[in-house]
């Protein structure tokens, strides 16, 4: 039988804990050269939508599998994907233009033993928990022991995810969070200090925002970078999310920060040069930091390129694209918790197969 989720059992499925442990160690796979992950697929039809002037219909998708999560999973999206503006600051946007003005993204995992589906489930809620986990693994890795002082930029979908999984690892002192809403982010603040009894603060500016951190962490959907580099101190953790496309030439983090950065890791160099992203494959163009000296996230873990070496060390950690492996990893990971707490609904799967050779 196949296995249907939605988004709050997928929710009810998965911790902290067990996201970051299942993502670790998918990475590691890909290092030992066992797993394999195809590149991000995003492609644009070349009109405006007739019914959303500005915005564009989007597909996007990923694959990845591995034999420790013992599936394939395929990630698909059906967009309507453009950009808004925020307090005068240009921001990504996709549009809810499905049935019941709802969003299209699917996760579907298939056995790599018996080759066939085995759940089916949103990308929702386990998108938002990959990119934490992998953020969470990069700053396990990168950050120093015990930061003291968070600054959070974003107060929306992801910056909570973010805060969640950092708190789980950090004993942080103080998080300081900014976005250009006020409201929301005073709002988000007061949210997420009663969520996980942290001392958690609307930071009023940018700077204020880095400024006597030792940890910052960009989780927006911001068009231009959310900081100034030149405000980032020896011995600082900066981490971004703002991945890019060929189309959209996102980023978080300014060409000042990556210069000044002792160490740069990323998440893929493949896809920064597919998508020729501003803020690696076109910052080693441009010189300000060597092809060969920034690297990936899954070189780090197995001990292949070094890491935080000194106290005093400027570590960057760009996770600049999603990847199908994460949603092979998390994903045999809620199917696992599913069935043993008896959540989703099961249908034949003989329904997805056929007796002819495809």
């Amino acid at each position: 039988m196949t296995l249907l989720l939605n988004n709050d059992e997928v929710e009810k499925a998965l911790t902290p804990a067990d996201t970051i442990a299942a993502t670790e160690q998918v990475y590691r796979e890909l290092a030992e050269g066992v797993a394999l992950n195809r590149a991000r697929s995003q492609v644009y039809l070349p009109v405006e939508s007739k019914t959303n002037p500005g915005f564009r219909y989007r597909f996007k998708s990923q694959e990845g599998g591995s034999p420790g999560t013992g599936v394939w999973a395929l990630r698909i999206t059906s967009d309507m994907a453009g950009h808004s503006f925020t307090a005068g600051v240009k921001r990504r946007r996709i549009l809810p233009v499905a049935t019941g003005n709802r969003y299209c993204g699917l996760v579907i995992l298939f056995d790599i033993e018996r080759i066939e589906p085995i759940a089916i489930m949103p990308d929702g809620v386990i998108q938002k928990m990959r990119v934490a986990a992998l953020s969470a693994v990069g700053a396990k890795y990168l950050a120093p022991p015990q930061p003291k002082v968070l600054g959070l930029f974003g107060s929306g979908w992801q910056a909570s995810a973010h805060l969640e999984y950092l708190c789980s690892l950090f004993d942080f002192n103080l998080v300081r969070v900014f976005s250009p809403n006020e409201q929301h982010r005073r709002e988000f603040a007061a949210h997420m200090s009663r969520k996980l009894n942290r001392q958690i603060l609307a930071a009023a500016s940018p700077r204020e925002t880095v400024e006597g951190s030792d940890f910052i962490q960009a989780a927006t959907a911001s068009w231009d970078a959310v900081f100034d580099g030149r405000w980032v101190e020896k011995g600082m953790y900066v981490a971004s999310i703002g991945g890019s496309d060929a189309s959209n030439k996102r980023r978080e983090i300014d060409d000042e920060t990556i210069r000044r950065a002792d160490v740069y890791i990323v998440h893929s160099k493949e896809v920064a040069r597919l998508d020729q992203s501003p803020d690696i494959w076109e910052a080693a163009q441009k010189g300000i930091k060597p092809w060969d000296a920034i690297h990936e996230i899954q070189d780090l873990l197995v001990g292949s390129v070094p890491g935080r070496t000194r106290a005093d060390e400027i570590t960057v950690f760009n996770n600049n694209t999603g990847a199908g492996t994460q949603f092979a990893a998390l994903g045999s990971a809620v199917l696992r918790r599913a069935r043993d707490m008896g959540l989703g609904r099961e249908i034949p799967t003989e329904w997805f197969l056929e007796d002819v050779t495809p």
